[in-house]
């Protein structure tokens, strides 16, 4: 998150939406992170999503880990610094979600409402991602959040990137926070092993 504010070509849409609630509210970008995760949480209900060790971390610790990074963190001037600053925040930001589903302690509340979807309605986790994350674009936009280059790159990128890294991770297992039902056994995966999020990325 701090990657992409300080590169300044746009933030993802989830931050578009954070910073248009922020300025509104007058609260700091962390503590706007920390209330739209509790507040994500309870769209968990009818999805039957269960949080986990994960998902109590992801509210607490983002909304302490952005605001100090965003104090410490230098603004680099120079567009051909901020390219690659902003490209690897994207790809950071992947990876690092691939890895905290799969090690099946519970997903943060934003992605456990997309893994959530994805197990119930059989979607792709491309797609499925995607949806929320142009949804939440448009919400963010329309309360002042800032939109550019890099709000499409990460909008058009995050879900296709996560689908490819998740198709080398381990899903969780049966029975862990954040696990649901598994509704296919992935070629070569034992069925034990896999969780709908891998089970998605697989299709």
């Amino acid at each position: 998150m701090a990657l992409m504010v300080v590169a300044g070509l746009g933030l993802d849409p989830w931050d578009v939406f954070h910073q248009g609630v922020a300025q509104r509210a007058s609260l700091s970008f962390g503590s706007v992170t920390a209330l739209t995760g509790a507040a994500v949480l309870v769209l968990w209900i009818p999805i039957r999503q269960r949080p986990g060790v994960g998902t109590v971390a992801n509210v607490v610790v983002i909304a302490l880990a952005v605001d100090t990074s965003l104090a410490l963190l230098p603004e680099p001037d120079a567009l051909a610094a901020r390219i690659p600053v902003m490209l690897f925040a994207v790809v950071l930001n992947a990876l690092a979600t691939a890895l905290y589903i799969g090690a099946g302690l519970g997903p943060g509340p934003r992605d456990g409402l997309m893994t959530g979807l994805v197990g119930r309605s059989g979607l792709s986790v491309r797609l499925v991602r995607t949806g929320i994350e142009v949804a939440v674009l448009a919400t963010g936009w329309m309360l002042g959040g800032t939109v550019g280059v890099g709000t499409v790159v990460y909008a058009l990128g995050i879900g296709p990137l996560i689908q490819l890294m998740m198709r080398v991770m381990p899903g969780p297992r049966r029975g862990q926070p954040g696990a649901g039902p598994v509704t296919c056994t992935p070629t070569g995966a034992d069925d034990t092993q896999a969780g709908p999020a891998a089970c998605a990325a697989s299709t």
